[in-house]
């Protein structure tokens, strides 16, 4: 088999890297490890920045997005009974689409079945070789078979346990990484959203989390330590704790019902560097995990491809500049994106055995987030998407 780029990974990076570069003429194999059924049925985040949302209407796979997407103009961070309304539109003249993460990887199979793209599910023990030569090799058994991959390039978008980061020498990469002590409880039910718009609150038994996929489907998460699981949660249990963190008139009306997906998420901010080993190129997951409090994950993996589809396509033309400087520009983007997720993290939960100091600091900073229009747009910025 031969390609000029071979992306392994079929989750929204990969796909949406193929379909970038496919639209420009450029050939690709995508390689996923999963079937297509397991790869569409991960339940993961519904925000889509506005270059992100962008991205997709260049990669030609907007139409059901515009149809079914709900734009967000503001959100809301809310401490005890107290409610600020932090307003994108007015702040920043950008909003946000909630779109899940299912859906897009959904539309952009879609889109590749059309162009007739090369996907191969259940690939396994993949195999990168040859990454200072002219052209890449990947071996890997594929339907039992052990089969050879040719290729100018490679882009990893396998996610953080892929083959693809691993594959840079260990003494050449430098990680960065910060384990929170709880993770997420979610729950995903056929009942319409207790707000129009998000709600983050800081409460005293923890984080909670108000959000939606549609009119008709909510998603809600509470902060649970890394001890739980989600078995031991039942649904009425999931329902009582998340009253006793919202607001108390956001609470009163809530709407419950029987939950139809419910796991935890632990949260981590991991940075692999750099993002390029000879001809491999890191994108999304496989170089970069945030905790979901900034809603960054997706739309980071999208940052990354945004640059590598640019630098791929000239580097197949004859220009290598772009890819010559892909690991530093997407790397800036990443950092800031993992302080604005840090931050925010840091801001909204409570860690176990904080100290007075701890909490004060965090009542002062929602308390100036509250006062200050400045801070205020800072947040915006950060949260609809900095620029590319």
């Amino acid at each position: 088999m031969n390609t000029e780029v071979a992306i392994i990974g079929a989750g929204p990076a990969g796909l949406l890297l193929s379909q970038l570069l496919n639209r420009a003429g450029v050939s690709t194999v995508v390689l996923e490890r999963q079937t297509r059924a397991h790869v569409l049925a991960r339940i993961r985040a519904g925000i889509l920045e506005w270059s992100t949302v962008e991205l997709l209407r260049a990669a030609g796979v907007d139409v059901r997005m515009e149809r079914e997407g709900i734009p967000h103009e503001g959100c809301v961070l809310a401490s005890g009974d107290t409610q600020l309304r932090i307003d994108f539109r007015a702040l920043t003249g950008r909003q946000v689409m909630v779109y899940g993460q299912t859906e897009v990887t959904s539309d952009l199979y879609e889109a590749q079945d059309a162009m007739g793209t090369e996907v191969l599910h259940g690939v396994s023990d993949i195999e990168i070789t040859d990454l200072d030569a002219a052209r890449s090799v990947l071996h890997f058994t594929h339907e039992g078979a052990r089969r050879r991959l040719s290729c100018l390039f490679v882009a990893g978008c396998d996610g953080f346990h892929g083959v693809s980061r691993r594959t840079i020498p260990a003494d050449r990469r430098r990680e960065f990484e910060r384990v929170y002590p709880f993770g997420w409880l979610g729950v995903l039910s056929e009942t319409p959203p207790v707000h129009h718009e998000l709600i983050y609150s800081n409460a005293p038994r923890g984080f909670a989390l108000a959000s939606q996929r549609s009119e008709t489907r909510s998603r809600y998460y509470v902060q649970v330590p890394l001890t739980d699981k989600a078995e031991d949660w039942s649904d009425e249990a999931f329902w009582d704790e998340l009253r006793r963190r919202l607001p108390g008139e956001v609470a009163a009306r809530l709407v419950t019902g029987p939950s139809i997906e419910k796991s935890i998420a632990p949260l981590r901010s991991f940075v692999s560097e750099p993002m390029r080993w000879g001809n491999l190129f890191l994108a999304g997951d496989a170089a970069h995990i945030v905790p979901p409090t900034g809603a960054k994950g997706l739309n980071l993996a999208a940052s990354d491809v945004h640059y590598l589809h640019r630098a791929l396509i000239d580097a197949v033309r004859g220009d290598r500049a772009g890819i010559d400087s892909y690991s530093e520009r997407a790397l800036r983007r990443v950092w800031k994106a993992m302080r604005f997720s840090w931050a925010t993290t840091t801001m909204m939960h409570r860690f176990e055995g904080e100290d007075s100091f701890a909490e004060a600091m965090r009542r002062a900073t929602l308390d100036h987030l509250g006062a200050s229009e400045t801070a205020q747009k800072d947040f915006a910025e950060n949260y609809t998407g900095l620029p590319f």
